[in-house]
């Protein structure tokens, strides 16, 4: 418990030094200068962030973090647009979802383009889904990055250790409201629906009311790629824990991660099985939940795939299929 509240320590002092205006809930990036148009979709990119870590960007353009760590730097300076949403860092997937469509609506308006393609990480995996469900017309397609369309029982699993329960409520409170302090937001914190947006059993009843064809019954199958709608569905992420033990703070996170995972192939965070969704690209990259999206600070593992190249390459993907 020492070492959590140690690294939580550390991670919120670190976001506090950097954090001293308001930041837009949305952020678009735009390039100093041009590469090639290797990854201009036709639609926008909007970029979703998980639960806990919850921003787009903790400082500056100059002096700062972004959730997405110099992933949409590199995707705009080779042609495409890209914007990244901020939404509540601990609540459900359908008060996520309608901030999300908020800053949707924002992107349409200031591109012209009649559709967005999403790209959600962990909880943001179910948020982007939410957005399929109830505005799919402005979908162009939809990419989970280890998203956790089935949920993960890596804190159902956590909470039968005792104190470990009010511990993660705590935890997950404080990191709610310090993500609001450090991004200058007044955004709700609700803990409870957070941990339910989640919960395996909770989140079949999310997907019964909100799910797609793209979302495979079992754990051996592929959901649809296409669905009847036109929405086109993607999926990867990596099998991997600790993976560079000079990243302190992701390395302790996805340690005790996996620990309570009891077995399953996981990233540290999320089984593969709640992973897979749409036409899976791979799910053995070498990396861990920050990894997949290149926290912290770029940090990976010996001979680990580069995570900027692969959302370089998807957008590339995207835009041969005309989106």
């Amino acid at each position: 418990m020492k070492t959590i509240s140690l690294v939580f320590s550390l991670f919120i002092g670190f976001s506090c030094s950097l954090a001293y205006a308001k930041q837009s809930p949305l952020i678009e990036y735009t390039p100093k200068f041009a590469i090639s148009s290797y990854a201009k979709t036709h639609y926008p990119l909007i970029f979703v962030h998980g639960f806990g870590l919850g921003f787009n960007r903790i400082g500056t353009n100059n002096i700062g973090l972004d959730y997405w760590y110099q992933i949409p730097q590199d995707l705009a300076r080779h042609g495409a647009r890209v914007f990244s949403a901020e939404l509540s860092a601990v609540a459900s997937n359908e008060l996520r979802g309608e901030q999300l469509l908020l800053q949707i609506d924002e992107v349409l308006a200031l591109t012209g383009k009649a559709k967005v393609n999403l790209i959600g990480h962990s909880q943001g995996g179910p948020t982007i889904q939410y957005i399929e469900a109830v505005a799919p017309a402005k979908v162009a397609s939809l990419t989970a990055i280890a998203g956790a369309m089935k949920g993960t029982p890596v804190f159902v699993n956590a909470s039968q250790t005792p104190l470990l329960e009010p511990l993660i409520h705590a935890i997950g409170t404080i990191l709610g409201y310090s993500m609001n302090l450090v991004t200058a937001n007044q955004y709700p914190v609700n803990i409870t629906a957070a941990l339910s947006a989640m919960h395996p059993e909770d989140i079949r009843a999310f997907n019964i009311k909100y799910g797609s064809a793209a979302i495979p019954e079992d754990c051996q199958t592929q959901g649809m790629k296409i669905t009847a709608n036109g929405i086109h569905h993607y999926s990867w992420m990596g099998n991997r824990q600790t993976t560079n033990p000079l990243d302190i703070i992701e390395s302790t996170i996805v340690s005790l991660g996996g620990t309570f995972l009891k077995g399953e192939a996981n990233d540290g965070a999320l089984p593969l099985c709640s992973g897979r969704y749409g036409q899976i690209i791979r799910q053995d990259y070498a990396h861990n939940h920050f990894d997949e999206v290149n926290q912290f600070f770029g940090i990976l593992g010996p001979f680990a795939q580069d995570p900027i190249a692969l959302y370089r390459q998807h957008a590339n993907r995207l835009k041969l299929q005309g989106l």
